[in-house]
């Protein structure tokens, strides 16, 4: 089958167009066109889907109607003119075959939300998530997640959809984030806005990133990275068939709705023992993804079944779906979520009782992994470990390598942003840099980010639009000495793209956690996106919307004198006493100490008694810099910055 590429102007994609018998379909809207959608107000509204060759299309929206016919690949696109915010209206697709109507359609603004897990992170695993969940009522709030998939080379079109609209029913599935820069933003503007979610945890900067900005020719890349998953793929299967026999080709624990391993009374005589916790890759499964199920037997007395109890599972990775006597107690998906299930009363009975989980793992790590003393289940005032020996057997080996795309170059963007760029959007949040935070490539991420950025505002094709981006968080143990960092260098290359027009940089060092990469207050980090969005995107020039920023510094004797600029009405330390934290000096030899700093001249003077002849300053230079206190009074942190370039 032969391939061809034509780059069809103000459509904005690559199409492509098979030089084959085309299948007949009656007329449809592509899968990004559905109720409660939002769309760009006071931009060109571009309207596609697909249907039979030669058949025509017209679109309504309120009073603007277009037409077009459909074209020899089956596909269909028209333009509306461009409207105000307002709605909700109807949207229809009339055709010689169908006709599709949309309801509650919304005019707004619509803003892309990409990275990786730290953006993908939902409301129901944020901190006060009842709450949120239960008083999520504006309608005016709408989300699209983004369905994740991958391709070699530019798609056209998305796995899925559909809108939602927030509600206590659909919020708890909604990026947090994106849920709470919306909600700051409707407080300030009443006009509906819509969440457009295209994120995959765990990504790495490339896979956002056409080949030919990472200076790759797409069509040969595309044909070495196929050959290179199908020879994968194919060692994989040897080596999983040659340890474990036959791999099974479906999960036959789970048939539709029935949970057959999952009954008490199922045999698992025959399954093999594994000590849990521990990742399965340590425990017998080394290079495994897909399905595991693991069962665990527990004996109770008569009296120790009365009330309410609580199962404790501490962490698995990715997802679980949990029964006990085979009825379902829970289901989580978030590799570092700690599993804690409700266990009703009269659940639990004299004798045998069996907890059945179903673990599914579709990249790196895998299974329950929690500590020892995580893993409980607690009846009254008596609590049993089950830590220890659990039975073990194979549902599901995943042999294709589709959940490792996320590091794969371009092959996010082919499949995940390059169907969105006839999409107008109001702009871009953006929450990703964890995977490139190694020493070694953290520099090379700010000509990789700066470039995404511009090439993403050149495909849309509608100017610079804002592009808004979160800092990483304080993450890892903190520094007992000053110390080179990663996370800190990759900060700095995120802060080097405020170079570019339009963008705005959340800076969030005091909501980290040490020992959790997501950190569950995701409010802050809305709110100070939003704090940008403002005045980025909506026109509050008084607005402060960032913390002090690095300027200059200056030779002060045996000190330093840093300057920053965007420091609201004054700078403040955090620190009750007025101390400044977080600062290091170094000299000539380039041995950085912990530093002593103070408010004068409008700036700050940096010293050490270790350091006489000092010729460089590092303020929150760290994995970690959990002490580092400088704000402004506007509770907006510092960035962190260096003034050596060592």
């Amino acid at each position: 089958m032969k391939i061809l590429f034509l780059d069809f102007k103000h459509i904005g994609m690559f199409l492509s167009l098979c030089i084959c018998s085309c299948s007949l379909s009656a007329q449809e809207f592509a899968k990004l066109f559905t109720d409660h959608m939002v769309l760009q107000r006071d931009q060109e509204i571009r309207v596609w889907g697909t249907g039979s060759s030669g058949t025509a299309v017209k679109v309504a929206l309120a009073d603007e109607t277009a037409e077009s016919m459909v074209a020899a690949d089956g596909r269909w696109m028209v333009t509306l003119a461009a409207m105000p915010a307002g709605g909700p209206y109807e949207m229809t697709m009339t055709g010689s075959e169908k006709h599709v109507a949309l309801s509650d359609v919304m005019l707004g603004d619509v803003w892309l939300c990409s990275g990786q897990s730290n953006m993908e992170w939902t409301v129901e695993n944020s901190n006060d998530a009842g709450s949120v969940i239960e008083e999520a009522s504006d309608h005016k709030i709408r989300h699209f997640k983004v369905p994740h998939g991958h391709a070699w080379e530019p798609d056209h079109d998305l796995e899925g959809g559909p809108w939602a609209v927030a509600s206590p029913e659909t919020v708890s599935k909604f990026t947090a984030v994106g849920y709470f820069f919306a909600q700051n933003i409707r407080m300030h503007e009443d006009v509906t806005i819509g969440l457009l979610n295209s994120s995959w945890g765990g990504s790495r900067i490339e896979p956002w990133m056409r080949a030919e900005v990472l200076g790759m020719d797409a069509t040969s890349f595309a044909a070495e990275l196929k050959k290179k998953q199908e020879q994968e793929e194919a060692e994989t299967k040897a080596r999983l068939t040659e340890r474990f026999g036959p791999l099974p080709e479906k999960d036959m624990g789970l048939v539709g709705e029935d949970a057959v391993w999952a009954d008490p009374e199922y045999a698992d005589t025959d399954w093999s023992d594994m000590e849990i916790p521990g990742l399965w890759e340590s425990r017998g499964l080394p290079g495994l993804d897909g399905i595991v199920w693991l069962r665990k037997s527990i004996e109770l007395s008569e009296d120790q079944i009365g009330g309410q109890g609580v199962l404790s599972l501490g962490k698995v990775d990715d997802g679980d779906i949990t029964w006990i006597n085979g009825e379902k107690v829970g289901e989580t998906n978030g590799y570092n979520v700690h599993r804690v299930y409700n266990v009703k009363e009269g659940l639990l009975k004299p004798g045998k009782n069996v907890i059945t989980v179903r673990a599914n793992d579709y990249g790196g790590g895998g299974g329950i992994w929690g500590e020892p003393d995580q893993l409980y289940l607690t009846l009254g005032g008596d609590k049993f470990s089950l830590a220890g020996d659990w039975k073990m057997k194979i549902g599901e080996v995943l042999l294709s390598l589709a959940s490792r795309m996320n590091h794969t170059p371009t092959a996010l963007y082919n499949k995940m942003i390059h169907p969105l760029l006839d999409f107008p959007v109001k702009g871009v949040l953006w929450y990703q840099g964890e995977s490139n935070a190694g020493l070694e490539e953290a520099h090379s991420y700010r000509t990789k980010f700066r470039t995404m950025i511009t090439d993403w505002r050149k495909l849309w094709d509608i100017g610079d639009f804002p592009f808004l981006f979160v800092q990483l968080a304080n993450f890892k143990a903190v520094d007992s000495i000053p110390a080179e960092s990663g996370w800190a260098l990759l900060r700095e290359s995120q802060t080097d793209a405020l170079g570019l027009p339009a963008t705005g940089q959340a800076v969030i060092i005091d909501i980290g956690e040490a020992d959790d990469i997501h950190p569950r207050n995701k409010q802050d980090v809305g709110y100070r996106l939003s704090l940008a969005a403002r005045k980025l995107a909506y026109g509050e020039s008084n607005i402060v919307h960032q913390g002090p920023v690095y300027q200059g510094y200056e030779k002060r004797d045996d000190a330093i004198l840093v300057q920053l600029d965007a420091i609201g009405s004054e700078m403040v330390s955090k620190s009750k006493y007025g101390y400044l934290k977080g600062f290091a000096i170094a000299g000539a030899d380039k041995e950085f100490h912990w530093a002593q700093a103070r408010f004068v001249d409008g700036g700050i003077l940096v010293t050490s008694p270790h350091v006489t002849e000092p010729v460089a300053v590092r303020y929150a230079w760290g994995d970690n810099p959990e002490d580092a206190n400088l704000y402004n009074a506007e509770g907006l942190p510092a960035s962190p910055f260096r003034t050596d370039d060592w």
